[in-house]
C-alpha cells in the first residue's frame, strides 16, 4: 500500500508534466476536498482552463489554482487597484480578503460589471493583484452574522489553513481496506422527531449525517444524539454533513468540537450562516432559562472554522471511499438532500433530511434525480395515513381568512414562527395578499431573529424560488422589505404593540419554547378578540403542542422560575399546509419519482407509530424493502 507522501509525489508528477513552466508552480497542497496548486503566475492556469480540465480527468480530484502568498499585493494596495480596475457603475459596497484561500471577495450591486466582458475585468484583477476575485451581489440588507463569520475567517486564516490541510491529508489517504460492509447506525431521529444523527460506516471511513438536538425534551438522555453508542468513535470520524440549519439537525454540532473533533463539516453556503445564528441563539435561550450549556461560543466558533461550504451539484471527496453531493431539498434556505457515493459504484445513499416535494412561494421543489441510488433514508414527520395537507393555495386562503376575521373584530393575530424558513414564507404571503387587497391592511410587527435570518435569505437570493429570485436580482423589488412590515428592534417597544390597535405579530420561536413570542402570548392570551395562529409543526413536549391540546389554559415557568397558569381566552388556530415537510402523498410520490429506483428505504424522523406504519405500508403495498430502525439499531446496507 503506497504512503501518503508517495501518492502526493505521483500526483505532483502528473501536475508538473501538464502545467507550463511559465506558471511558476511553487507548491501543491491538499486543502480540504480540493488540491490547491500555488503559482507565482496563477493567471496562466486561469487563462488556459483546458490544462486544469486535463489534470482533473487524469487524477479524478478537484483542483483550485491559487497565487503564491509571496506574490500577492498587500491588501490595501490590492483594494486600491480593484477600485481602479472596476468601473464605478458596478457600485462596489465591500471588499474583504481571505488569506487562507488567496481570495478577495468583492460585493457589488452590479456584479456583472465587476466580472467584465468574458471575464476580462476579473482577469485584470488577478494579473495586477495576484488575488483571485470572488464576486457576489451586495445583499439589500447586511447580515450581522455573515459579517461576523467573514471577520472570523480572516482573523483565523492561519488556523483555517491548518484545518484544511489536515482535512486534505485525511481525505486523500490511501485505502487501508477493500470497499465493503456499508452500515448505518441510528444515533437519533429513530422513531422520533428531533436529534437527527445517523452514522454511516464503511470498512475504511465514518461520516455523521446531521447532529441535532430534541427541542421537545429536557432530559439529556433523550435530548441529544447517542454518542455513547460503541459504534461511534470521534477519533475515527471523517466528516460531519449537515442537511440544514434547524436545531434538530445541527444544534449539537459544536459539542463535537468541545470534545476533540478536528475534522470537516460540510453543508450548503447559506446553512453556515443560518446554523451559526441558531446555535448562538440556542445558547442564549438556555442561559436565560438557567439551564446547563452543552457547549459554549468558542465551540460554535470552532464549528465555523471547520465548515466547508458546498454548492448544489458539486461532487466532493470527503473520505478515501466516499464522495458527497448536495441537492436542493426545498425545506428551508440551503436545505440539502445528501447523496453519498461509496466506492466506485459500490453503494449509493440518498438522505433526504427534511424535504419538501412541492414548490412553495419561497423555494423550489426538492430534487429527485441522482446518478445512482440503492438506499434512501427518508423523513416521515407527516407520514401518517391522515397526514394529507391542503394545497399551498388553500393554506394561504385559510390564513388570510383568519387574519381578516381577527382584524375586523379589532383583535391582534400572533403568529409564532421559526426564524428560518416559515417566517420568510409567511412574510411573502402577507405582503402579496395585502398588495392585492385581499388582506385587510394593518401593521405587521416582526420581532426576534427573523430580521437577521431574512438578511441571510436576501444574501442568498439565488437559492430562493424563481419568482422571488427574479424580483430581488432582476427587478430590484424586495418583498421582504415591504412597507407593511415594522421591525421591533428592542423589547421596550413591545408595550406599544400590545396596547395598540389591531395588528399582526410575527415573533419567534415557532413552538413557543422561548423568545419574544412568549411575552406577546402572556399579555394577549386573555382577550377573546385576539388569535394565536400556528403555521408550523409543534413537537411533542413543547408549549405550542400543549396549547394545541388544551386551548383553555396552560402552565409556563416565568422569569423567576415559578410556575404560572395562563388562562387562554384568545382563539387558537392551526393552519396546515405551510409546512416545509412533505405530507404522506408527497413522500410516497417522491419515492416513486426518485430516479433511479432505490432498493432499500430507511424511514426515520417521525413519531414512532408513523415511522413503523410507513415502512409497513411501503413493504405491503409497494413491495419496497423498507425498515424503521429504532434508536441505536445498526442496519447493514451491503
Amino acid at each position: 500500500m503506497p504512503s501518503i507522501e508517495k501518492s502526493k509525489t505521483e500526483i505532483r508528477q502528473v501536475i508538473l508534466e501538464q502545467i507550463p513552466k511559465e506558471a511558476e508552480i511553487t507548491r501543491i497542497e491538499f486543502e480540504g476536498p480540493a488540491l490547491a496548486i500555488y503559482a507565482k503566475r496563477p493567471e496562466v492556469l486561469i487563462e488556459q482552463e483546458h490544462i486544469i480540465t486535463n489534470i482533473v480527468s487524469i487524477i479524478k480530484k478537484r483542483i483550485v489554482p491559487r497565487s503564491d502568498p509571496s506574490v500577492r499585493f498587500p491588501e490595501k494596495e490590492a483594494e486600491k487597484t480593484i477600485y481602479e480596475v472596476v468601473p464605478p457603475e458596478a457600485e462596489i459596497t465591500n471588499i474583504t480578503f481571505d488569506p487562507s484561500l488567496g481570495e478577495v471577495i468583492i460585493e457589488a450591486k452590479k456584479p456583472g460589471l465587476v466580472i467584465g466582458k468574458k471575464g476580462a475585468t476579473l482577469h485584470e484583477i488577478i494579473v495586477r493583484t495576484k488575488w483571485r476575485p470572488r464576486v457576489i451581489r451586495s445583499p439589500p440588507k447586511q447580515s450581522k452574522i455573515m459579517t461576523h463569520i467573514q471577520h472570523l475567517l480572516y482573523t483565523a486564516s492561519k488556523e483555517r489553513e491548518r484545518i484544511l490541510r489536515n482535512v486534505g491529508e485525511r481525505i486523500f489517504r490511501p485505502l487501508s481496506y477493500e470497499i465493503g460492509d456499508v452500515r448505518i447506525t441510528m444515533l437519533g431521529a429513530a422513531r422520533e422527531v428531533g436529534r437527527s444523527a445517523i452514522l454511516v460506516q464503511t470498512r475504511e471511513s465514518q461520516a455523521l449525517l446531521d447532529c441535532g438536538i430534541n427541542p421537545g425534551s429536557t432530559r439529556p438522555f433523550e435530548s441529544f444524539p447517542r454518542f455513547d453508542a460503541p459504534q461511534f468513535d470521534i477519533e475515527s470520524l471523517d466528516a460531519v454533513i449537515i442537511s440544514h440549519a434547524h436545531l434538530d439537525h445541527c444544534g449539537f454540532l459544536p459539542y463535537l468540537f468541545k470534545y476533540g473533533y478536528d475534522g470537516p463539516v460540510y453543508c450548503s453556503a447559506p446553512s453556515v450562516s443560518l446554523m451559526t445564528l441558531l446555535q448562538l441563539d440556542y445558547l442564549d435561550v438556555l442561559s436565560k432559562q438557567g439551564l446547563p450549556l452543552p457547549y459554549d461560543q468558542k465551540d460554535v466558533r470552532e464549528a465555523v472554522l471547520h465548515t466547508i461550504p458546498l454548492r448544489y451539484g458539486v461532487v466532493t471527496d470527503i473520505a478515501p471511499d466516499i464522495r458527497l453531493t448536495l441537492h436542493n431539498a426545498g425545506h428551508i434556505l440551503g436545505s440539502s438532500i445528501i447523496h453519498l457515493h461509496i466506492g466506485e459504484g459500490y453503494h449509493n445513499i440518498v438522505y433526504t433530511g427534511d424535504f419538501k416535494y412541492g414548490k412553495t412561494m419561497l423555494l423550489e421543489s426538492s430534487d429527485t434525480e441522482f446518478p445512482r441510488v440503492e438506499t434512501v433514508i427518508i423523513e416521515s414527520t407527516y407520514a401518517g395515513p391522515t397526514d394529507i395537507m391542503p394545497s399551498r393555495i388553500e393554506a394561504e386562503k385559510k390564513l388570510i381568512s383568519i387574519l381578516n376575521e381577527t382584524l375586523e373584530r379589532g383583535g391582534k393575530a400572533i403568529i409564532p414562527v421559526p426564524a428560518v424558513g416559515r417566517a420568510q414564507e409567511i412574510m411573502l404571503v402577507i405582503d402579496e395578499y395585502m398588495r392585492r387587497g385581499e388582506l385587510k391592511e394593518a401593521p405587521v410587527f416582526i420581532e426576534g431573529m427573523i430580521s437577521e435570518s431574512t438578511a441571510i435569505h436576501m444574501a442568498y437570493a439565488e437559492y430562493l424560488s424563481r419568482e422571488v429570485r427574479n424580483k430581488i436580482i432582476n427587478e430590484g423589488v424586495n418583498p421582504f422589505e415591504s412597507e407593511y412590515f415594522t421591525i421591533i428592534e428592542h423589547p421596550s417597544a413591545r408595550s406599544e404593540v400590545i396596547e395598540g390597535g389591531p395588528c399582526i405579530i410575527m415573533a419567534t420561536s415557532g413552538m413557543l419554547e422561548g423568545g419574544p413570542v412568549i411575552d406577546y402570548f402572556q399579555n394577549l392570551a386573555h382577550e377573546e378578540r385576539n388569535s394565536l395562529i400556528f403555521v408550523s409543526y409543534q413537537i411533542e413536549g413543547t408549549l405550542g403542542r400543549r396549547i394545541q391540546r388544551n386551548p383553555q389554559e396552560v402552565s409556563i415557568v416565568d422569569e423567576d422560575g415559578k410556575i404560572k397558569i395562563i388562562k387562554i381566552g384568545l382563539k387558537v388556530y392551526t393552519v396546515e399546509g405551510f409546512s416545509g415537510h412533505s405530507d404522506r402523498k408527497q413522500i410516497i410520490s417522491y419515492l416513486h419519482k426518485i430516479a433511479p429506483k432505490a432498493e432499500n428505504v430507511i424511514v426515520c424522523h417521525g413519531e414512532r407509530n408513523k415511522c413503523i406504519a410507513l415502512a409497513d405500508f411501503l413493504r405491503r403495498k409497494h413491495g419496497i424493502n423498507a425498515l424503521a430502525p429504532d434508536i441505536l439499531e445498526t442496519v447493514r446496507l451491503r
